[in-house]
């Protein structure tokens, strides 16, 4: 038997299972299974409606919840992780592909397998060259936004289903609307009264029935209300379709067309659905790990999801990702190991190969409605309420990223992460800067505690000493070169210069030659800079650009209180004599020349 605790590091790299496969224990495998049987009868009901909305047949949603689920499992880092189909993915490969072929056929069908092995690929490429902290460049309001807006185009998407409209392929949001608002006279009554049926059965069963999928709750209420009206009235008079029987099979064997014109036309969509499907996995997987009190792997879940996607391609699964729902169910179920979701995907096919017939009665309309309810649970009004009410920019954010992607899914998340960034870049080319001064009341404590000015802060008319927080680099450089200058110019007796640095994270080069340059500045006024409390990032910055000797060695401290004692018998004497403030402990015992000071007035 190979001891695994033995294995090489490269080998638990390249098979990362084997970290927690030796946690597999008889007691897990049980709580493992259990998790597993019910995360298969939830995936049921999702994976059908998502394929629904990615405009495949239904099949092809279970076909994703399989082999992708198992290798997601296999080769990521999470334990509680389930990966499979996801709402926004399935919006955005309809969204993607719609335009480019009939949903539905062969060369749909096609093109999507090539998507996802892009995808996939893109994402095995971002893993390998350990890309994960990027994910972290995409904010939670950008993600909320984009979540919002892929809902309402999810419901848009199902209204011609619902009210049993002929509506045209592919046709813009707003479009849709309009086109829903000329045809009201065009809706089916009976159609829609499935709807309605299977809506409000759904919304009682989430909210009364807790411990029933609500999803299969309703789609039994809205079959039998469509066998009952088809037996009634036949189904010529009514118009109530039906998805019709799966089929009920292991995932068949597929190829991804690899033509030149299917990459091309794919290429651009699947890169955006590689980082869509990223930041929910990683996202997802960090949430329920806050809960499990596990360390998640950025770059291990990237190869973990691109590899599922690879594999999926090849048997009949479009894009996936980690699906929140279906995780935090695993979660709540009490699994132990990543073991769990690759049960599920084994449950699932066994389920599947069982009640497959049975979806030749459920009811289209049905479908659309469960997709209303879950659109709706997708909008985090909790958030979006909050971002509104107390944060400007964010609001912003979170309104351009929503429009944005009702105007155009495929773009909006980028617009969003786009504009986002330029408020963060905004944010950090300025930098806090604020005037210190030593409180009067504490002058004779060793520590020197300094406050920022005020009532209690005199200053000292020679010397200005600034907190700078945050980073000095080239964007924020002529900001703070301005903020140094605004000193002397507003006093010209402020000749020296004192900068707290130590709250300064990060110098670029071009920090550093302004630092140096307002150095050699002050020192033609007459004066000086002094660094106090620069850390080692700082000071190599300094080093490597050649500026240590242009600012002084003699000049950077470690603490402030060496600092004063050093800079003090460089003031201007005449200008002390007659100075009231003496902020400084030196100031009462002797004038910066060495004359005894007389006793302050």
């Amino acid at each position: 038997m190979i001891d695994l605790k033995a294995c090489p590091l490269w080998l638990y790299r390249l098979l990362p299972f084997l970290r927690w496969w030796p946690n597999v224990t008889p007691h897990t495998f049980k709580a493992d299974s259990l998790a597993a049987l019910t995360g298969a009868m939830i995936v049921l009901p999702q994976a059908v409606a998502f394929a629904t909305i990615a405009g495949l047949p239904p099949e092809y949603g279970l076909y994703a919840a399989m082999v992708p689920a198992i290798v997601a499992a296999l080769w990521g880092s999470s334990w509680h992780l389930v990966s499979g189909p996801t709402t926004a993915i399935s919006i955005v490969v309809f969204a993607s592909i719609s335009p480019l072929a009939e949903p539905g056929s062969p060369q749909f069908i096609g093109l999507v397998l090539t998507l996802t092995f892009l995808a996939g690929l893109i994402q095995l490429a971002m893993g390998l060259a350990r890309l994960g902290a990027l994910v972290n460049f995409i904010s939670h309001t950008v993600i909320i936004g984009f979540t919002a807006g892929a809902a309402i185009l999810i419901a848009a998407s199902q209204i011609k289903n619902f009210f049993g409209l002929d509506m045209p392929r592919g046709a813009h949001f707003h479009e849709v609307l309009i086109h829903f608002g000329t045809h009201l006279a065009d809706i089916q009554p009976w159609v829609m009264a499935v709807g309605v049926a299977t809506l409000l059965s759904g919304i009682l069963a989430k909210r009364y029935l807790t411990r029933l999928p609500y999803m299969i709750v309703a789609m039994v209420v809205g079959s039998v209300a469509a066998a009952f009206l088809n037996a009634e009235y036949g189904s010529e008079a009514t118009g109530i379709r039906t998805v019709g029987a799966l089929v009920a099979s292991f995932p068949p064997l597929s190829l991804p067309d690899f033509s030149f014109t299917a990459i091309k036309q794919t290429l651009f969509p699947a890169t955006i659905i590689a980082i869509l499907a990223l930041t929910e996995a990683v996202a997802i997987a960090r949430s329920v790990a806050t809960k499990s009190d596990q360390r998640i792997d950025s770059n291990q879940e990237f190869v973990g999801q691109g590899l599922s996607n690879l594999a999926g391609s090849f048997f009949s699964g479009y894009a996936s990702s980690g699906s929140f729902n279906r995780s935090g169910v695993n979660y709540a179920s009490g699994a132990k190991t990543p073991l769990a979701a690759a049960l599920s995907a084994v449950f699932l096919l066994l389920i599947v190969l069982l009640v497959a017939p049975l979806a030749a009665y459920l009811p289209v309309p049905s479908m659309a409605a469960i997709l209303f309810i879950v659109a709706w649970s997708l909008i985090d009004f909790h958030h979006i309420g909050e971002i509104i009410e107390r944060h400007k920019r964010e609001r912003i954010v979170l309104a351009i990223t929503f429009v944005g992607t009702l105007v155009d899914l495929e773009k909006g998340i980028f617009l969003g992460i786009l504009v986002s960034l330029i408020f963060y870049l905004y944010r950090t080319s300025q930098p806090s800067i604020r005037e210190l001064a030593p409180l009067k009341s504490e002058i004779d404590d060793p520590r020197r505690k300094f406050v920022r000015q005020g009532t209690d802060a005199p200053t000292c008319p020679q010397m200005a000493m600034l907190r700078v927080e945050g980073s000095v680099f080239f964007g924020a450089v002529e900001h703070v070169q301005q903020q140094l200058r605004n000193v002397d110019e507003a006093d010209p007796r402020k000749k020296h210069l004192m900068i707290f640095s130590r709250a300064i994270n990060f110098i670029d080069l071009a920090g550093a030659e302004m630092l140096s340059k307002e150095a050699v500045r002050r020192r033609r006024l007459g004066g000086g800079l002094y660094l106090v409390g620069v850390q080692p990032n700082f000071c190599g910055m300094l080093n490597r650009g050649g500026h240590v000797e242009e600012v002084g060695r003699e000049n950077i401290f470690d603490h402030k209180g060496d600092a004063i004692q050093s800079i003090y018998p460089r003031l201007d004497s005449e200008v002390c004599r007659t100075c009231t403030a003496r902020i400084f402990r030196e100031c009462h015992e002797a004038l910066p020349d060495g004359t005894p000071r007389p006793a302050a007035s």
